[in-house]
């Protein structure tokens, strides 16, 4: 057939098997990705060429030949020139839009899901470290003698380091990637955790939960920051939220190991030594490691955010991962052949690198390692100081106010509901006290356990003790003459204002603390159990796991509402509702009587709260630019540690006293907060700057 049109085709086989086709004479069209267009006459001349034939009846010759249909060519061609357009419309967006419209083309999938996992376990870490402590802590005060002042400071010094790291790796993960600054803070936790489950003194172990503290503290701002860069637009708010699932699940699985290990196994132990002692407590922090282990197995294998390699310049590394991410997706949507057709990304204009390279044999390793470090602390520095700029400034206070208010309220009530719930259970113990008022008792064997009473003024003549626990009970001015105690185990128990005459204490852990203003007289201490002793059955109530399951378990409906709506109803709303329909659910509290009710109320409280956690996160790092995202979340998330320490000091102070207060404070807290979030821009249609 003697087309004009097929006149000027070459038919030109590429080494995949694929044929492309260029025009004699004019520009090469890479088929089907053309960059030089034909006239609009020729298309018409191919038109009028095959007007008339009807294709069903009558076989096109050229097929003989290998010759490509003239409709097959136009419409090459036309989808040629879409694909030129949107090169050159890419070419003409910044890198902030651009970027939107590259992660579009890699879409969303196994790679996101991926990431979302190990991402997950990372958070999952971070709660369960948040949980550790108190499961721990009863159990631990007896094994290494800490007393009351210095528990509250173990709790203290977490919350402390916790707050340090999430300053210190926010502003790092901006600096030196968000990939290489989570697999610092999970290798720091590891380690320091690992260590702690032996540690034997209270100074030493006090010292590794610090650190191990201060590396799980960066692990929130650099998750999110870390899987917002991976995420198109109008997949931001849900995904998000859903990951906020893995730190709910960080507290199931705190609670249920420590209820199956610790009291189940409340006996089990074996020491090495007489220093070195191991009981089930320490078997469970063990066990609480293995998410993060997990988390930084899965991390070593994710490549760096690709927007973080962009702002810093990195273009190559840059267009290699999203390369990976694009063919990732598509070949596990069954479409292998899409190829992934961004050539060219633009960068920001950034100044020269300010990392000092000193490359001449002048100056020694350590001096170019204190350049550098030195270097990076000042561009960390610069950092926040940037973010009071005054676009930022306005919309960075609002956010910190509703932080504080929102975290003053969750972890304040998250520190009175268990305490409340011991002490109503420390009340309804007491109510059942039994007083015994000048008793005389002479000769007398006691060979069965004294719980829960109080002997006031009583004379105990030749009697033996001998065997026996003596619990919760208290002797007041009372005489105790030619008297015999031997193996006697005791919790809570106090000898005030007692004489003690001719008496012998055998392997006995009755000692100096045990007795307050006491006269002693030819008294024997033989073989004593000095220092402190675990009383499992005491400090192991399963009431605590049950309060900490249920509450983690609460989460669940408002994760999942919270997850479907982020991005319809906007994450304005989310947050606002969420914390004034919390503030009503405070007033509840005022209702709470008995044990059951604090737990149900509790667990309402945290059903209706995470929806405005969820929503906090997202709009924390869609607020602020790439360059100052992990910057402006760490001290967010630093905020928020620092509310939880002020909360949990203010809240355990009234417990006993009056519930009145913390109510109202939480009430007044969230209230504020909530008003403030309404404040805040939306975010949920912006392109992440």
């Amino acid at each position: 057939m003697d087309d004009p049109y097929h006149n000027n085709v070459n038919q030109q086989m590429t080494e995949g098997g694929e044929y492309t086709y260029t025009q004699d004479g004019g520009g090469q069209h890479g088929y089907p990705y053309q960059t030089d267009y034909p006239h609009q006459q020729d298309e018409d001349a191919a038109s009028d060429a095959t007007e008339g034939a009807d294709e069903d009846d009558q076989m096109y010759e050229g097929e003989y030949q290998g010759i490509p249909h003239p409709d097959e060519i136009k419409e090459a061609r036309r989808a040629a020139r879409l694909e030129a357009k949107r090169k050159a419309r890419l070419a003409t967006q910044h890198l902030p839009e651009q970027y939107e419209t590259i992660m579009e083309d890699c879409g969303h999938g196994r790679f996101q899901w991926m990431l979302f996992f190990v991402l997950g376990l990372a958070l999952m870490a971070d709660g369960v470290d948040g949980f550790v402590v108190g499961f721990v802590l009863p159990s631990a005060e007896k094994d290494m003698c800490i007393s009351n002042a210095d528990k509250g400071l173990l709790g203290l010094l977490v919350y402390v380091s916790m707050m340090v790291g999430a300053l210190v790796w926010g502003g790092l993960c901006d600096k030196m990637g968000r990939r290489k600054c989570l697999i610092y803070v999970l290798t720091i936790d590891l380690v320091f955790s690992f260590l702690s489950c032996f540690a034997q003194g209270y100074g030493f172990f006090l010292f590794l939960r610090f650190c191990s503290g201060f590396g799980i503290g960066g692990s929130i701002p650099i998750v999110y920051t870390y899987f917002t860069e991976f995420l198109q637009m109008d997949k931001r708010g849900e995904h998000l939220s859903w990951l906020c699932m893995f730190w709910m699940l960080g507290g199931l699985y705190a609670s249920f190991t420590a209820w199956g290990i610790i009291p189940h196994y409340a006996g089990w132990g074996f020491a090495i030594g007489t220093q070195f002692q191991i009981h089930s407590w320490r078997l469970f922090m063990f066990v609480c490691l293995f998410p993060a282990l997990a988390a930084l197995i899965g991390v070593v294998f994710m490549p760096e955010s690709p927007r973080f390699l962009l702002e810093n310049a990195r273009h190559d590394e840059a267009w290699m991962i999203l390369r990976q991410v694009h063919d990732t997706n598509w070949k596990a949507k069954g479409e292998p052949e899409r190829v992934f057709t961004v050539t060219n990304i633009k960068t920001p204009q950034t100044q020269e690198d300010e990392f000092i390279e000193i490359q001449s044999d002048t100056g020694t390793a350590f001096q170019r390692w204190t350049v550098r470090k030195m270097t990076m602390l000042q561009q960390v520095m610069a950092n926040v100081m940037s973010l009071s700029a005054p676009e930022l400034r306005l919309q960075g206070l609002f956010l910190v106010i509703v932080w504080f208010c929102m975290a003053f309220s969750y972890h304040g009530l998250g520190v009175w509901f268990p305490d409340m719930i011991k002490y109503m259970q420390y009340e309804e113990y007491e109510s059942k006290v039994r007083v015994f008022h000048r008793e005389r008792v002479e000769r007398f064997h006691f060979n069965f356990s004294l719980v829960n009473q109080v002997h006031r003024e009583g004379e105990y003549i030749h009697d033996k003790f001998a065997n026996i626990e003596i619990k919760s009970v208290k002797f007041e001015d009372s005489l105790f003459e030619n008297c015999y105690f031997e193996d006697i185990r005791s919790t809570n128990t106090f000898f005030e204002n007692c004489t003690i005459k001719n008496t012998v204490f055998y392997n006995t852990d009755l000692w100096q603390e045990k007795f307050k203003n006491c006269r002693m007289e030819n008294t024997t201490f033989l073989h004593p159990k000095k220092g402190c002793h675990l009383n499992f059955q005491e400090e192991n109530d399963i009431v605590i796991y049950l309060v900490s399951f249920l509450g983690s378990l609460a989460v669940l409906p408002g994760n999942i509402i919270s997850a479907l709506f982020m991005d319809k109803i906007g994450r304005i709303r989310i947050i606002g509702g969420s914390m004034l329909a919390s503030s009503a659910c405070t007033f509840l509290l005022l209702l709470s009587f008995s044990q059951g009710a604090v737990i149900c109320w509790q667990c309402l409280f945290y059903a209706v709260s995470v929806a405005a956690w969820n929503g906090l996160e997202v709009i924390s790092v869609e607020l602020y630019p790439s360059s100052k995202r992990g910057t402006a979340f760490g001290i967010l998330n630093g905020i928020c540690k620092f509310a939880a320490i002020v909360a949990s000091f203010i809240f355990a102070a009234f417990i006993g006293i009056t519930k009145i207060i913390p109510i109202f404070l939480a009430f007044a807290a969230l209230v504020c907060g909530g008003l403030v979030a309404l404040k805040l821009p939306e975010t949920r249609e912006k392109i992440l700057s």
